[in-house]
């Protein structure tokens, strides 16, 4: 993948645009070089991730370096995008070349689980920053954690805490899962079967769909449903979550008192399938647009998103975990946090968080970022007020118990 093939954004935003290091003067070029902070945005620019993360993502992460301020002090921002096309090896290729031949000091997002490990191992290697936001696994903060990765957003734990637990109490007591055959799929499948059995249900099977490229999952859904599983447990993301349970609303398979368990679903899936299909759906997210005035203010700045879409708790997560590396580098000097990101991490893991997406925050020595987690149900029809009006609000998993706890994290890092 040639790096003409991505989009260079300048991240001094507003009035001032950074100059090209090509014009300066050697030694000007020089300290530009050193006085500058590169930001590659890696995600799925193109594919069944776009709207969750894409385009977006680097729209957000604009409006972070934007409010950092941080160009007020003297110190230019650059943000690069990639698609990594879901994709292990592409995405090691561009964080490699990134990383030693463009001078990136921090990559974000990067969803697709596979992707995310290859990057976080890289990223190490190369004592770099990875601010992750689009991908799952909670191996990232478990037996894959690393002093250089922070996680953001969500995860599988939080997943399968969150929804798989709710659909238990409901009765959901026999499961029967539909996996993505890749690192997150077998992530939340492992986490969500273990709150499925700690709550006395059972799993009667499951079936892996490749990934990616499967796009008819009727075969799938008449395999689940022939193992009568009160709950088929969509352990996917993305497109595939949308045309499953798409098939399954064209087979009727919810008729009969089977429930589909969207395991991760984004509330730009919500929209493609509209409330007439996606009604009655329990998910969980941590951010939600409309879900108080500070989401409401920091959706409001944020402005027209790529696709005329709300903005999705990655691409949230995205704004948010910039918006703090960016406090971390202006407190602790950008040639300390160019020359480490182990530092990096450290400074902001030692710094509270604090913005309109997530309130207040922590990161732990995991590299877990803590904040509450939320528990909802899709509106119907009748129910929504207006243009992504998608969801009413259940419960609020706290902070404290929205993810796996740091004794049974299983990182290297903590180990006593």
């Amino acid at each position: 993948m040639s790096l003409d093939r991505r989009s260079v954004i300048k991240g001094a935003l507003g009035a001032a645009t950074l100059p090209a290091l090509g014009g300066l003067p050697y030694r000007s070029a020089r300290a530009q070089a050193a006085n500058t902070i590169r930001i590659g945005v890696l995600n799925d620019q193109s594919g069944l991730y776009r709207d969750i993360s894409g385009p977006g993502s680097t729209h957000a992460v604009q409006m972070a370096v934007r409010e950092s301020g941080i160009t007020q002090r003297g110190i230019n921002v650059e943000v690069v995008q990639a698609d990594h096309q879901n994709r292990p090896d592409v995405g090691s290729t561009v964080a490699r070349q990134w990383y030693d031949q463009n001078g990136i000091d921090v990559i974000v997002d990067v969803p697709t689980s596979s992707v995310a490990l290859a990057v976080s191992t890289i990223t190490r290697e190369k004592n770099k920053l990875f601010i992750n936001s689009g991908a799952a696994t909670s191996d990232l903060t478990g037996p894959a954690c690393s002093p250089n990765t922070i996680h953001w957003t969500y995860d599988t734990y939080m997943l399968g805490k969150g929804t798989g637990g709710a659909m238990v109490a409901a009765g959901g007591r026999t499961w029967f899962f539909i996996t993505a055959d890749y690192a997150f799929g077998h992530a939340l499948e492992r986490d969500t079967t273990a709150f499925v059995n700690a709550a006395g249900g059972r799993v009667l099977g499951g079936v892996r769909t490749p990934f990616p490229g499967t796009t008819d999952f009727s075969s799938f859904l008449q395999q689940a449903q022939r193992s009568r599983a009160n709950v088929i447990g969509l352990a996917n993301a993305g497109g595939d979550t949308i045309n499953s349970i798409k098939q399954a609303a064209e087979f009727r398979i919810t008729r009969g008192g089977t429930k589909l368990a969207g395991l991760l679903v984004f509330v730009t899936d919500v929209h493609s399938l509209g409330l007439e299909v996606a009604q009655g759906l329990v998910v969980t997210e941590s951010f939600y647009w409309d879900l108080n005035d500070r989401t409401r203010a920091f959706t409001q700045r944020l402005g027209q998103m790529p696709g005329n879409l709300r903005p999705s708790m990655v691409q949230a997560g995205c704004y948010s975990g910039v918006l703090h590396y960016l406090k971390a580098v202006a407190e602790m000097g950008v040639a300390a946090a160019k020359a480490s990101g182990a530092e990096a991490a450290t400074r902001m893991k030692a710094m509270p968080t604090s913005d309109d997406a997530f309130g207040e925050g922590t990161i732990r020595a995991d590299g877990r970022k803590i904040h509450p987690a939320y528990l909802f149900e899709v509106k119907t029809p009748a129910e929504s007020r207006g243009a992504w009006d998608y969801y009413k609000l259940i419960s609020t998993i706290p902070a404290n118990e929205a993810f796996r706890p740091l004794t049974e994290a299983a990182c290297p890092l903590v180990r006593s």
